[in-house]
């Protein structure tokens, strides 16, 4: 009998010792396929959704003349890409315009620039037409986006999605107020 317990103390202790860490599972609640899309970044230079297959990516949508939510959800979309340039963490940063009549890709550039942006890993996008980002945010992330009647305003989500390798949304996060920073990271780095 002692032989048995000192054998299962040491087989306890070897297990308690090994390197095998093991991920803690993590099950996201969204699960929204995004479609196929086509326009150009801040550059002018053509991106798509097979441009981002195969890496994790943060969304968002946005407009340049927004005089609401837009700003403080730009400035923490680059004080999260700074978290993550500090961190290690390689994640790519979208932000998708609502407003692609307006927002040129000079325009988005000029804007993101203003809050520091570091375009190596986050595109602006625009280049598609009205008709379509208001679809493909509704379908795609489940999201409002539609131009306000005789305004030069947009309605549209105020969070921020995270995108597996896949195309696949499996979390979104508040994107104005407070952006859970450290969340963010750490269901990046899970996916990855």
């Amino acid at each position: 009998m002692k032989k048995v317990i000192l054998l299962l103390i040491c087989l306890g202790l070897l297990s308690a010792c090994s390197n095998n860490e093991q991920k803690e599972k993590v099950v996201f609640p969204l699960n929204m396929q995004i479609s196929k899309f086509e326009g150009v970044n801040q550059d002018n230079k053509p991106i798509n959704l097979a441009t981002l297959k195969g890496k994790v990516w943060i969304a968002d949508f946005v407009f340049t003349n927004c005089d609401t939510v837009c700003s403080p959800m730009t400035a923490n979309m680059a004080e999260l890409q700074k978290k993550l340039a500090l961190e290690g963490v390689k994640a790519q940063l979208v932000s998708f315009s609502i407003d692609p009549d307006h927002d040129k890709p000079i325009i988005l550039k000029q804007y993101a620039g203003g809050v520091g942006a570091d375009f190596s890993n986050w595109n602006l996008i625009t280049g598609y037409k009205q008709e379509f980002i208001e679809s493909f945010a509704n379908k795609s992330f489940m999201a409002p986006a539609a131009k306000l009647e005789g305004s030069n305003q947009f309605v549209h989500s105020t969070n921020f999605y995270l995108v597996n390798q896949q195309g696949v949304v499996v979390q979104k996060y508040e994107g104005v107020s407070n952006p859970p920073y450290e969340q963010i990271i750490k269901d990046i780095l899970y996916l990855q």
